[in-house]
């Protein structure tokens, strides 16, 4: 039982490592090259921090970024601008002509990430700023007419922005949720706030839609992505 054991805690300890290394394996760089978007992004993440605020790790970015690119997307939603840390990678990830639509509700983070955005290189075009509760604006968003959504927003609400997106992706389109995991907390037995609740829901909910095709990526604080179906 002690040689089991043993064995058991070091496929663990070896898993960890592992997704530790698949996480930091993008690096600092929303862009792939050593150049401004490295610069804007380390700046964008130490906004973050002085904020108070939790931003995606590389691992995610990097996701993020390679999703985007494999839907050639022109047109991604982004729930929770923050100071432009997943705008970055998402942007790297979009075609040239391509726009991001991020909501906040702090006007103040998405002039950062303006600021971001500006200094990695990107016109002012590139990304639209709409500032208000996310539930508030993305019935104002076209149907249809998206190709990615990012939600890293209030957790409580991760469901109603599961309706909006379905309405807002075009067949095809990802949805994609980031921090699933909650620190571990979705998968603990005990007791827990209602926002890991909402979460359980929401994996529930994704991988029972017969809209969706989804998968669970172990980067950052977990990436719950899902394709919706054509039709």
């Amino acid at each position: 039982m002690r040689g089991r054991r043993g064995q058991e805690r070091a496929i663990t300890g070896n898993r960890q490592t592992s997704w530790a290394f698949a996480d930091a394996y993008g690096a600092e760089d929303a862009t792939g090259t050593v150049n401004a978007g490295s610069a804007a992004l380390r700046w964008a993440r130490e906004r973050a921090g002085e904020a108070g605020l939790r931003s995606v790790s590389s691992g995610t970015g990097s996701a993020l970024r390679l999703l985007a690119a494999a839907a050639d997307a022109k047109a991604v939603a982004e729930i929770g601008t923050g100071t432009g840390v997943s705008g970055l990678f998402l942007l790297h990830g979009m075609r040239p002509d391509g726009v991001l639509t991020t909501v906040d509700s702090d006007p103040e983070c998405q002039q950062l990430a303006r600021q971001a955005f500006r200094a990695a290189g990107f016109a002012g075009n590139r990304a639209r700023f709409i500032p208000g509760r996310a539930l508030e604006v993305l019935p104002r968003l076209a149907d249809g007419g998206y190709d990615l959504v990012f939600c890293d927003g209030d957790r409580l609400e991760c469901l109603e922005y599961l309706g909006e997106s379905l309405r807002l992706l075009r067949p095809g389109g990802l949805v994609c949720f980031e921090g699933v995991f909650a620190d571990g907390r979705t998968v603990d037995s005990a007791a827990q706030p209602a926002e890991v609740g909402a979460l359980r829901e929401l994996l529930r909910a994704v991988r029972e839609s017969e809209e969706l095709l989804p998968s669970l990526l172990p980067v950052g604080d977990g990436l719950l992505c899902a394709v919706r179906r054509g039709g």
